[in-house]
């Protein structure tokens, strides 16, 4: 928290303007100067020190945008350009995003605050915003070519709109969107309640995070923007496991979770120990009679979710994506299935002669954590993270919700693991084993096989089909 205190006041010194080869610097003085930042943490939440007061959100390995009010406006700067992100520690990635980062920072205002938005264009094609679930005037919401004009780069463009609902929402490109959404520019928007909501409740603990999904090869640093389904890393907010901080709170909180899919995929996000009920979507906020609690909320492509829950039970809570393909990095997807496969005199004749080959997945894909074989510079293992009992085995979309009794309201620094009490924790049985039910048979099936015409109980025979293939040459038609 310190930290974010020292960021925000010594902004001076850590903040950067658009170089005057970009903007001119009679339109500079108009703007807000930017803000930005690199480091790849979670900040503390922005509390409000002007405008309207309202409960801060923290962005999972993100920040919020501070902005200035301006005869009663509230100034925003966005700035989009090229950007480094750490993923994961040891892997970064070439990508495009706002104000130094991919995502973008959070945005956040209150329902009636009018808001102007500086859009800076320093890539090198043009863009535009769309702000993605507001309610705006059609010239305000950013599909280049059919709502306004391309921003150049170089160029500045100014939004300007009232945030008219509360709720959660995002904003991302409407230009060349294939490739920049690919690249990573994105950012999240919430819109606080001016006053009490009858269908919002108020928060301990709000956190905030986009779905991302890149195809960046081992070694690589710039994603492939033409995939469309083989992505090979999956993250939450740019960020990979083990490089996904936890979301850290005390017993007793009301949590609420917030979070946006812009991947090419729907995703099923599940919480460990609790049970949370899905309280809003970019639609707004979902009326109580259409509420039930849930484990997992399946979250498609562009929507938002929003949950909810009471964090009653101590622990560290897995917080994952239930496709298992979503939560391993990359180099797991092309590699065949070895299992039960012995080819130790094979591989000892392969590596007389590549000395580096090594099997994978002979017993499982477990095996991927125990290797040492080198990987090219700029590669995130497929499976990493260690945990207070071992190999975690996990990578892309998965965190943990941290649940402690002694950590302090407004206190999101991270825990130690969880001191388990005495006896709470699966042990190894040394004592004799009783006889195991087993399945004795793979089932007769609804289907019987079809008997023979004269009512015997003997099945028929099969048919054999032979194949003949046209002589070479022969067109086959």
């Amino acid at each position: 928290m310190n930290d974010r205190r020292n960021f925000l006041r010594g902004a001076g010194a850590i903040t950067g303007a658009v170089a005057a080869a970009s903007v001119s610097k009679v339109a500079m003085a108009a703007l807000p100067e930017p803000t930005l930042r690199t480091k790849p943490d979670t900040a503390a939440p922005l509390a409000p020190d002007t405008g309207r007061p309202y409960n801060p959100v923290v962005t999972l390995n993100g920040w919020t945008l501070p902005w200035r009010m301006n005869n009663g406006v509230k100034e925003f700067h966005l700035v989009a350009e090229p950007v480094v992100r750490e993923m994961a520690p040891g892997f970064k990635a070439h990508l495009w995003g706002y104000n130094g980062q991919s995502p973008g920072p959070t945005i956040e205002v209150v329902e009636g605050d009018r808001v102007r938005m500086f859009v800076t264009n320093k890539l090198p094609e043009h863009t535009s915003v769309h702000w993605h679930g507001q309610r705006l005037p059609n010239g305000m919401d950013g599909v280049a070519g059919l709502t306004q004009k391309h921003i150049p780069p170089g160029k500045t463009f100014v939004y300007e709109f009232t945030a008219r609902r509360p709720g959660t929402f995002m904003y991302h490109p409407h230009a060349d969107e294939m490739v920049q959404m690919a690249m990573g520019m994105m950012g999240f928007w919430v819109t606080h309640p001016r006053e009490r909501h009858p269908l919002i409740d108020p928060v301990d603990r709000d956190f905030v995070f986009l779905m991302q999904s890149f195809d960046i090869e081992p070694g690589s640093f710039t994603p492939k923007i033409m995939t469309m389904l083989d992505f090979n890393l999956f993250a939450f907010n740019t960020r990979i496991f083990p490089g996904i901080d936890s979301m850290n709170v005390r017993k007793g909180d009301k949590v609420r979770i917030r979070m946006g899919n812009l991947t090419m995929t729907n995703h099923p996000i599940h919480l460990h120990g609790h049970e949370f009920v899905v309280t809003g979507t970019d639609g707004g906020p979902t009326p109580k009679s259409t509420r039930w609690h849930e484990v997992t909320t399946d979250v498609a492509v562009g929507q938002m979710r929003q949950v909810e829950f009471l964090a009653d039970e101590e622990g560290d809570w897995a917080f994952h994506c239930h496709k298992s393909h979503h939560t391993m990095n990359a180099m797991g997807h092309d590699v065949p299935t070895m299992i039960g496969v012995d080819h130790r005199k094979v591989v000892k004749e392969i590596t007389n002669l590549v000395p580096d080959y090594m099997v994978m997945g002979e017993r499982g894909m477990a095996d991927m954590a125990e290797m040492t074989m080198p990987l090219p510079d700029n590669t995130a293992p497929m499976m990493s993270g260690d945990g207070p009992f071992g190999a975690l085995e996990m990578g892309g979309m998965f965190t943990v919700l941290k649940v402690r009794r002694d950590q302090k309201p407004g206190d999101y620094r991270n825990p130690e693991w969880f001191k388990h009490p005495p006896g709470t924790v699966a042990y190894e049985f040394t004592g004799n084993l009783p006889a195991a039910p087993r399945a004795s048979h793979s089932g007769s099936g609804s289907m019987p096989a079809r008997t023979a015409p004269n009512n015997s109980s003997a099945p028929r025979k099969p048919v054999e089909v032979q194949i003949r293939k046209p002589p070479s040459g022969h067109s086959g038609h």
